[in-house]
């Protein structure tokens, strides 16, 4: 399930791609299978070694291009293991909202991208996660959890004061937001029966990508989509 619109992005065979905050390396494995040498970053120490595991499935698979690289590594988002502009595009999927000193992580995204490199930025969106907020504690307020909700106007502004040149914009993941919504009414450590009914629509849809449940997701996105992604250059 990918957030970022790779096509928006522009991610091609060849380029250079840094996935921060990888988690379980979702958007590392589409870049892989790109054709991009990529390296998924990730505090986690069970998360890195989960995304290396899979990134060598991929390649026994002969899922990658000839030419194509991948690791993941443990790293801080704060002192990135990369050097100056070196990086063709940046991936930054739902990991800001964790850290406290978000301004520090955008000026290294902005440090290690080459001039004309990509970032794609993606954060909860401000309604659905205010909404998650109202009905949970336990949803945010946790070891690691969100610390801030961002509006879009701040993504903006945090890139441009980096001197990143924010660009388009779009939401995801709209089927989502109610599922989190069930969660945070009923407990997120509880899974009464319409949490589980939910969760294997989401699964049936993950997998299956039937047309009326992607149409749907199309059509809501604008209106509830759970995520926010922007897009930002870096100039030449």
């Amino acid at each position: 399930m990918l957030t970022v619109d790779y096509d928006r992005l522009d991610v091609r065979a060849g380029q250079t791609v840094l996935d921060l905050g990888c988690g379980e390396g979702r958007h590392a494995f589409e870049a892989y299978r790109r054709g991009a040498a990529v390296v998924a970053l990730d505090w986690g120490r069970d998360e890195v070694a989960t995304t290396q595991q899979w990134l060598g499935a991929i390649a026994a698979a002969g899922e990658a291009p000839v030419g194509a690289s991948a690791t993941a590594v443990r790293g801080d988002l704060l002192h990135l293991p990369v050097p100056d502009a070196s990086v063709d595009r940046v991936i930054a999927s739902e990991v800001l909202e964790h850290v406290p000193d978000d301004l520090t992580a955008f000026t290294e995204i902005a440090r290690v991208l080459k001039p004309g490199g990509r970032v794609a930025v993606t954060v909860p969106r401000y309604g659905p996660e205010r909404v998650c907020w109202a009905l949970s504690d336990a949803y945010h307020a946790n070891e690691g959890g969100h610390i801030r909700i961002y509006r879009e106007a701040e993504v903006r502004s945090r890139l441009a004061e980096v001197g990143l040149l924010p660009g388009s914009s779009h939401h995801a993941h709209a089927l989502h937001a109610p599922y989190w919504w069930l969660k945070c009414a009923v407990g997120v450590d509880r899974s009464p029966a319409p949490v589980r009914a939910y969760h294997r629509l989401l699964v049936w849809d993950l997998t299956e990508r039937p047309w009326l449940t992607r149409a749907a997701e199309k059509l809501l996105d604008p209106v509830i989509g759970k995520s926010l992604v922007v897009y930002a250059t870096k100039p030449w």
